[in-house]
């Protein structure tokens, strides 16, 4: 028995010596960055800017792995189940601060079994329509919601995403009754809104930039509290006459609850740095996203603010999902 006991203290110990010595010579393999979405949206575009210039400062491949669906909470349970050696990386976004609130049955706590790392960007959500549709401004797409025969409809990246509660907040301001349709992504919400499957979408700016500029999506307004650089001649909702809304959508890298300190800290220094950098934060601006670069704290305050935030409005407007 107690050669059994001295047994396992050893393996216990030989255990924690074998975790520490690969925290301390993190990183000897492949870094995985999991983006819970299809590839060509916001999130998408975003970790494969950050995984160029995280490889060669790391010394190691850096890849990114789509696990799309379910809102972004697919992708999040896998990593959160994943160990937690800094290997498996997530890039987060808001849309994880209310899936908390909106999914009954999710596997994990996202502020319980992850450790932010740092946001890399915010970027404005602007509600845009197709260029053959009538409406010129907010005011006129109202009036068409509150008069058509039929419900129009707007498309977002999923239930429980921030395009989701955008499209909620807008129809309890304005009384407009208008049909939310779920997509898995940006990159087939935006097919389907150019072909005219969908009225509108309040997507990120990014995915429906190039469209705006080709002319073939109308953007009408931008959903934070000012305008986005990228559209600087779209008014704010607020400017609209849609008051009360000020949502933007921020993604940002997080580790498994548990990954060593030293790891969250040499990843948090290296990608500040290239988020900062010049060439990085005019890749950001051209694409309408604005670089952040913050510490950890500040990230983990951010997500239990908006998580916070985002309860209160998941409870007005009844919204609950298995």
């Amino acid at each position: 028995m107690l050669k059994c006991f001295f047994r396992c203290v050893l393996a216990a110990h030989l255990a924690a010596l074998s975790f520490l010595v690969s925290a301390q010579d993190w990183p000897a393999k492949t870094v995985t960055i999991v983006v819970p979405f299809p590839p060509g949206g916001t999130t998408d575009v975003l970790a494969r800017a950050v995984a160029n210039k995280l490889s060669p400062v790391l010394g190691q491949p850096v890849i990114v792995d789509n696990k799309p669906g379910a809102g972004a909470t697919l992708g999040a349970a896998l990593v959160a189940k994943s160990p937690a050696d800094g290997y498996t990386l997530l890039m987060g976004a808001v849309h994880h601060t209310i899936a908390h609130s909106v999914f009954k049955k999710l596997t994990y706590d996202f502020q319980k079994d992850f450790a932010p790392i740092t946001t890399v960007a915010l970027v404005p959500n602007v509600l845009v329509v197709n260029a053959q549709n009538p409406a010129s401004n907010v005011r006129d797409l109202v009036t068409a919601a509150k008069s058509a025969t039929h419900k129009l409809s707007y498309g977002s990246n999923g239930n429980g995403t921030a395009q989701h509660m955008i499209g909620t907040q807008f129809q309890q301001v304005t009384g407009a009754q208008i049909l939310h349709v779920p997509y898995k992504g940006s990159a087939p919400l935006t097919t389907d809104l150019i072909g005219g499957q969908v009225d509108m979408s309040f997507d990120t700016v990014t995915p429906v930039l190039p469209f705006i500029k080709e002319g073939r999506l109308r953007p009408l307004a931008v959903t934070t509290a000012k305008r986005s650089s990228a559209l600087p001649d779209v008014p704010t909702l607020q400017e609209a006459g849609v008051p009360g809304i000020a949502i933007g959508t921020w993604f940002g890298l997080l580790d498994p609850a548990g990954t060593p300190a030293r790891v969250v800290a040499k990843l948090n220094a290296e990608l500040v740095k290239i988020i900062q950098s010049a060439d990085f934060k005019k890749q950001m601006l051209d694409i309408g996203a604005e670089p952040v670069g913050d510490k950890p704290e500040e990230m983990a305050r951010q997500i239990k603010e908006e998580t916070a935030k985002f309860a209160n409005l998941v409870k007005t407007a009844n919204i609950t999902l298995d």
